[in-house]
């Protein structure tokens, strides 16, 4: 069967069940390995026996798009807002990888696997999905969230460790501390090579390339696969290469038009990595593979999110801040998966061990899904638990600006958007506001222009039990989630039943379902957006120098705020 006809068939079955989970509002991931699965039992079946159906052609196309997936991942990670989490990351990605490389290199040995595997195992279990939880949290829009930017954190750390642990995996000669000295001189002259390279010759280069939009794509995709072949004739991963040239452009002034330019490959490319990773399981050796299998996700579950959650709890973030990560990170990397086939391919690793690695990856990556789209319920639920046992609560520290004695009429929820001119709005109306939103660079914005502001999401109960909510006589939020503006409303009508609140909603329907839970009056951005343009045009036909007092005013209300830094906020 020829490749296109193979990729013509995943591509078919995987929009059917990702059509299908989509209508019963589940994520999509596990619809694309669900695919593999289906594909990978009809080729072990009698009907499908002579199709010709080649595994090891769709893998060897996942591993290119796993390197092109990562070239997505380095663009969007901003190496300057994780400034705040940089050195607790340090401290965490080291230690998780350790102690989760020396429990199941020990749980290995105790289930009977050779040292030789029981090593690859243990490096299997160290590393995170780079790839999966940052498109999963660019999904939710959560990239720029205190808990997002931890989990970039850490996922960054754990590629700087997955780094120097496959260029030892690479075969070759010689003793550890020659492999080390080799791999050292190699990383220092990858950093020296990158950063000569940006200055002058990358950043000219893309800035004349930057005037037509084709060639700018071409230029980085370009980009990306010089960076694979070289770092591939170094000894290394093609999949590093492709993540080092996205981090490359994402400090070019041209990474958001490179990022919106190649999406639809990445996604392309998405399907193609979940369904090349369902067909990899061996259905007919899972019988044996069930104890160990059970063994080492029930470790994996209990001491990766504990780890994760402790560490950053003992730096002083809050428990939402620390227990999300720790759901979301709970899953084995694409890196993980390069050394479980390179175990397979010297030997170390049996076909079993490979499909129980596969397998792992499979329903973790499945569940991280769940736990991303549902992060804010699971904290709920576990919330409880985590109160009563928090041997670091004296730790916690906020980043707020929240004066004890004094009573604010008015909550803002939610800054950056509609937010930013209503809050000027009721400060000229005397109004004393409370904001709180969920963006770190926004609150300490606001704090320091002597605002007060809470840190934090209105979905989570710690935050709605610091706001005095009985003083309050006008609530107005900004934030389009259903979820959080249903606890809002329920909330403040339970202590305040006088006080307007005014809501957010993304469409019509949402909005009809806010005023039936009490919401006063509910804001839909694109109808009101377009009264508003509407009201504009009234002026601008009978008069052309309206239009040029509202573009300069326009004009001067976005450079400010761009320097109120809210420009990059999501």
């Amino acid at each position: 069967m020829e490749i296109f006809t193979q990729i013509g068939i995943i591509i078919i079955l995987a929009s059917l069940l990702a059509y299908l989970f989509h209508l019963l509002k589940q994520p999509l991931i596990p619809a694309y390995v669900l695919a593999g699965l289906t594909i990978s039992a009809f080729i072990a079946s009698p009907f499908g026996s002579g199709l010709g159906f080649s595994k090891d052609t769709i893998w060897t196309l996942a591993e290119i798009g796993i390197a092109f997936l990562l070239f997505i991942v380095g663009l969007e990670i901003n190496l300057e807002r994780l400034k705040s989490v940089g050195f607790v990351s340090i401290i965490s990605g080291t230690l998780v990888c350790a102690l989760m490389f020396g429990t199941f290199f020990g749980l290995s040995i105790a289930l009977g696997i050779s040292q030789s595997a029981a090593l690859y195992v243990g490096i299997v279990f160290m590393f995170s999905s780079t790839m999966v939880v940052v498109k999963l949290l660019s999904d939710q829009r959560e990239l720029g969230t205190l808990h997002g930017k931890i989990a970039v954190g850490q996922l960054l750390m754990e590629d700087v460790i997955a780094v120097i642990i496959l260029s030892l995996l690479i075969p070759g000669s010689g003793s550890l501390p020659i492999f080390l000295l080799i791999a050292g001189v190699k990383a220092l002259l990858i950093v020296i090579g990158a950063i000569f390279l940006t200055k002058f010759v990358i950043t000219p280069l893309f800035k004349e390339a930057a005037k037509d939009q084709k060639l700018l794509f071409l230029l980085s995709l370009g980009l990306c696969f010089l960076s694979s072949m070289v770092m591939f004739s170094l000894g290394f991963s093609i999949a590093i290469g492709g993540f080092i040239a996205g981090l490359i452009l994402a400090n070019t002034p041209y990474h958001l038009e490179i990022i919106s330019h190649t999406k639809p490959l990445r996604d392309f490319f998405a399907i193609l990595f979940f369904v090349a990773l369902g067909m990899q399981l061996s259905i007919d050796q899972f019988g044996a593979l069930v104890f160990p299998l059970v063994v080492m996700l029930v470790a994996f579950y209990l001491l990766k999110p504990i780890i994760i959650y402790l560490v950053y709890r003992f730096f002083g973030f809050t428990k939402e801040s620390c227990f999300i990560p720790a759901m979301t990170l709970t899953q084995i990397s694409e890196f993980s998966l390069i050394v479980a086939l390179l175990g397979r391919s010297n030997g170390s690793l049996t076909s079993g061990l490979f499909s129980l690695v596969v397998l792992v990856a499979i329903i973790t990556i499945t569940t991280t899904s769940y736990f991303v789209k549902y992060d804010y319920v699971l904290y709920s639920i576990f919330r409880p638990l985590l109160s009563k046992f928090d041997p670091f609560k004296s730790r916690e520290k906020h980043l707020d600006a929240l004066p004890e004695n004094v009573q604010h009429d008015t909550l803002l929820v939610g800054y950056h958007r509609l937010g930013f001119k209503l809050l000027r709005k009721l400060q000229q109306m005397g109004r004393t506001v409370l904001v709180v939103d969920y963006s770190p660079e926004v609150v300490n914005c606001l704090a320091s222009g002597q605002i007060h502001c809470l840190y934090g999401d209105v979905g989570d109960m710690e935050v709605l039990e610091r706001i005095n909510l009985k003083a309050l006589n006008l609530v107005i939020s900004t934030v389009p989630d259903p979820f959080d503006n249903k606890l809002l409303i329920r909330k403040l009508h339970e202590v305040n039943p006088n006080a307007m609140i005014i809501t957010t909603a993304p469409d019509a329907e949402t909005a009809l379902m806010l005023y039936d839970y009490g919401s006063d009056y509910v804001i839909v951005p694109h109808l009101l957006s377009g009264e508003y343009l509407s009201m504009l045009l009234d002026g601008f036909t009978s008069d052309m120098r309206n239009l040029v007092d509202a573009k300069l005013a326009h004009i001067d209300e976005l450079k400010e705020r761009i320097a109120a830094g809210k420009a990059g906020t999501n």
